[in-house]
């Protein structure tokens, strides 16, 4: 019967900061974080003034939801200038085609007011685009972690305005020994005892790592929580618990 081991493992350590040592007289106890399947830092596309945040740090949003409109007064001046500019355009492109139909003007005056008319229509899809950045919705549904700015600031391309996660599946990377990868495979169940509740939790392996660590002869591993458990939170830390098998 094969000995069992053991892991102890940090996460989000600095490359070559720690190497693991894998011990062989206790199960496996592995220190361990829960983190978002997803999270992103919400940016402006946009120099503007934030005129409305919808959501504050904690609350819960939809995927598609708004959560920063942005004020575009000017840009949308700018896009009725250019949609008057194409109308116009494109009028003079239908008048001059009707006078070229009656001989009262050129193939070159109808082919340079059809040049006109694309040329107003993309700027005016430009216009289109630019107004699309005035409102900031949610790509995916989650929880707001940081709020970045305040209402009526003025806020600079690029500027982060929300710090938000996807908390709808909760997942927990480790590290485990390379020898274990005769047995551990995806959908391999194993529990994780969370520090900050006190509850141990039901968690399956999800993918294993695209290679080994040479150093410490191991390999990351990334589990996901099974079931909905609204108590967790992510950055809460514990303890993976899993033992080889007897046979493996």
């Amino acid at each position: 019967m094969k000995r069992t081991v053991a892991l102890a493992l940090l996460l989000v350590l600095p490359a070559g900061a720690w190497t693991p040592t894998w011990a062989e007289d206790r199960p496996a106890d592995i220190r361990a974080q829960l983190s978002p399947r997803r999270q992103t830092v919400l940016a402006a596309e946009l120099g503007a003034k934030v005129d409305r945040l919808s959501v504050r740090e904690g609350d819960r949003f939809k995927s598609g939801q708004m959560l920063v409109q942005l004020d575009c007064q000017i840009q949308r001046a700018q896009m009725e200038e250019a949609r008057a500019a194409l109308a116009a355009a494109e009028k003079l492109a239908s008048v001059n085609a009707q006078l070229r139909d009656l001989n009262a003007a050129g193939q070159i005056e109808v082919e340079n007011a059809r040049a006109e008319a694309l040329k107003a229509r993309a700027k005016a899809n430009a216009g289109q685009a630019v107004l699309s950045k005035c409102a900031i919705n949610a790509p995916f549904p989650g929880r707001v972690v940081e709020v970045k700015v305040n209402e009526q600031q003025f806020v600079q391309p690029g500027q982060p305005i929300l710090d938000i996660l996807d908390d709808s599946v909760l997942e927990v990377d480790f590290l485990a020994p390379s020898r274990w990868l005769a047995w551990l495979k995806p959908g391999r169940p194993l529990e994780l005892a969370v520090d900050e509740t006190g509850k141990t939790y039901p968690a399956r392996v999800a993918r294993l790592g695209a290679r080994v660590d040479p150093l410490s002869q191991s390999i990351k591993v990334t589990a996901e929580i099974v079931g909905g458990f609204p108590e967790l939170l992510a950055g809460m830390s514990g303890r993976v618990l899993i033992a080889p098998p007897s046979n493996p």
